[in-house]
């Protein structure tokens, strides 16, 4: 049997194109800040998604367009997977993977949310005691013989559930790296459930080793996080480089979903310039809903729940309820 190509982060050569992307990206930040520095910080209107309505400049700098609600579906699956993927830490993955799940269950799509960290966050900030689990996706990656739908924990939410990880994870790296199409296997763990679904989402780890590679190649879309940072940015290029290589050597059907500015501050001009920087740089590739900085997120994930549930009036979650809709209208989501 013919081995699959390995495809990591160490195989994306710092080319002269990546060096450029990073370059003028940094240059074009730097000349929108000398620019822009005497514009005062506050306004009477932010530029978040909170405030702006359907054809008013929403915080991209783009009109908002009308993001209908979904319809209910007549029938359940097969499911699209989509991985949450960025290599810097702290940029919203699994708050983005956790509330973008519970937004698309409101509106009557059954999710499926895999932890993919072992850091466990995703299955802990939904209740689930990981220290306790005898099998997780670990297991299901490594070993032969245990059934993923025994593995798979519901949650509170309707329509959400979750495939839980821990930190045995950790170890599946090196224990992969002397398998057969060792790329392939998370698509084999989850092929048995994709009709029960309509929607995977992988909340991956911070980096673009072989756990995230495996994500990537299970995947139909890719959908990138970015805190509004200007050092966030720079990883972006090496990001897309690394989504190229998966999309041409193991994953054809692999594409970007897109991307979603998070940590977002309408108060400060440098949230401002990133996003605008960003959408320069990356179009209509940007999502138009934006998410903002909120104490009530790291509320929410000690409560244990979704935004939508435990701040169900908030601005937090309409802008998740919206990015939902946004999804599915792009044809992100069934």
């Amino acid at each position: 049997m013919q081995e699959a190509p390995e495809v990591s982060a160490t195989d994306t050569p710092d080319t002269p194109d990546h060096r450029t992307t990073e370059v003028t990206m940094s240059q074009h930040m730097s000349e929108r800040m000398s620019g822009r520095m005497t514009e005062h910080l506050s306004e009477s209107t932010l530029p978040g998604i909170e405030t702006a309505g359907v054809g008013a400049l929403g915080a991209t700098g783009r009109p908002l367009p009308h993001f209908p609600e979904p319809p209910l579906l007549a029938a359940h699956g097969p499911a699209r997977v989509i991985a949450m993927c960025n290599q810097k830490g702290g940029v919203g993955k699994t708050t983005t993977t956790i509330n973008l799940g519970a937004a698309l269950a409101e509106v009557g799509r059954r999710v499926l949310l895999v932890d993919f960290d072992p850091q466990g966050a995703l299955s802990v900030g939904l209740g689930i005691r990981v220290n306790e689990l005898d099998v997780t996706v670990y297991n299901l990656l490594v070993e032969r013989g245990h059934d993923v739908r025994d593995v798979i924990q519901h949650t509170r939410t309707d329509n959400l559930d979750v495939l839980p990880a821990n930190i045995d994870l950790s170890a599946a790296e090196v224990q992969l790296v002397g398998e057969v199409a060792r790329e392939q296997i998370l698509a084999r763990v989850l092929r048995p459930v994709m009709d029960d679904y309509d929607v995977i989402l992988i909340d991956c780890q911070p980096s673009l080793g072989l756990l995230t590679v495996n994500a990537l190649t299970a995947a139909h879309g890719v959908f990138i996080p970015l805190e509004c940072e200007f050092f966030a940015m720079r990883g972006v290029a090496l990001l897309v480089e690394t989504i190229d290589k998966i999309t041409d050597r193991l994953n054809p059907r692999l594409i970007i979903d897109g991307i979603l500015a998070t940590m977002y501050d309408g108060r400060t001009l440098h949230s401002r310039e990133v996003v605008r920087s960003v959408v320069d740089h990356f179009g209509d590739q940007v999502f138009h809903t934006v998410i903002s900085r909120t104490v009530k997120f790291p509320d929410a994930s000690l409560a244990a729940e979704p935004i939508t549930t435990y701040a169900s009036t908030s601005g937090a979650a309409a802008a998740y309820r919206q990015l939902a809709r946004e999804l599915i209208s792009r044809g992100g989501a069934a």
